[in-house]
């Protein structure tokens, strides 16, 4: 709209992103919210819509079990001491193998089968998740569960199917029809369910206020992306109020993550008003601070 307002993006990263991400620099947050706030226009779901009813949101600490926290551990200490060893210049080298090392650190906080299914330990994430779904169930409640991993999803599908669960199932590749189906199927059905959904297939788009229980079974870096998913739940034709648990593990990356998370929507909310500042880049300084 104008270019150049804010300066280069060298510039504003010098200028602002840097001083607000890394020191949270009071006067640079205040600087650059009163050059961007005559362009925003705030608009809060609370606020348009007032009769929406209330969201509960809760973080459920799961400890991890057996061999799955030895695992995570020894991995994790592994990549710290990779990139302690690796200067500037050689961590911007490797930095694609590093988060691929990262995904499949949170991947090992899902469960060590999804990268090893061969694995026959427990997990933590998975027990509390199946004892919530099941006290939930009790109380008949229709849940949503929301997961980035579709090997964290086919775990889930044989657990619930094991206990007897009712479940619908939507992925990447499930084709849109059957999406609508499996939508319309899971609303008129009259007794508790589950609907395991991949976040970035059935994160937005979807209309599935029969039901008023969210799981978030792992977090996004992107809050946002999260938010977009509760709000399935949370909208216009929700008649009850919604509860949403995100099952972090214990002393892990998830923590982190949530952490990150927090920070960032303050600081979005203090400088835009709602809307997310441009994500910071990645540095090996950051990761080590996730990582320990």
């Amino acid at each position: 709209m104008m270019p150049g307002f804010l300066g280069s993006y060298q510039q504003f990263r010098k200028q602002y992103e840097g001083p607000i991400i890394k020191n949270q620099d009071e006067q640079a947050q205040d600087d650059l919210k009163r050059l961007v706030q005559p362009f925003m226009l705030r608009r809060v779901k609370k606020d348009v819509l007032n009769d929406l009813p209330m969201k509960n949101e809760q973080v459920f600490l799961t400890p991890m079990v057996g061999k799955q926290e030895s695992l995570y551990q020894a991995r994790a200490q592994r990549l710290i001491r990779q990139i302690q060893k690796q200067n500037d210049e050689e961590f911007q080298q490797n930095k694609l193998a590093v988060l691929a090392e990262i995904t499949r650190l949170r991947e090992l906080c899902c469960s060590p089968q999804l990268l090893d299914r061969g694995y026959s330990g427990p997990s933590g994430k998975i027990k509390a998740t199946m004892n919530l779904i099941k006290d939930e169930m009790a109380d008949n409640h229709k849940i949503l569960l929301f997961s980035q991993f579709t090997s964290a999803l086919a775990i889930l599908k044989e657990k619930l199917a094991n206990a007897g669960i009712k479940y619908f199932v939507i992925e990447g590749k499930t084709k849109k029809e059957d999406r609508l189906q499996f939508v319309d199927e899971f609303n008129s059905y009259d007794q508790p369910a589950v609907f395991l959904i991949s976040l970035k297939a059935g994160g937005t788009g979807l209309n599935l206020t029969s039901a008023d229980v969210v799981i978030h079974f792992d977090p996004w870096w992107n809050i946002a992306a999260e938010n977009q998913a509760t709000d399935r739940a949370h909208r216009i034709g929700q008649k009850n109020n919604v509860t949403i648990y995100k099952m972090i593990a214990q002393n892990t990356i998830e923590e982190k993550i949530v952490e990150m998370q927090q920070k960032k929507a303050a600081l979005a909310n203090s400088i835009l008003s709602g809307n997310e500042l441009a994500n910071a880049v990645i540095n090996k300084e950051t990761l080590l601070n996730i990582l320990k």
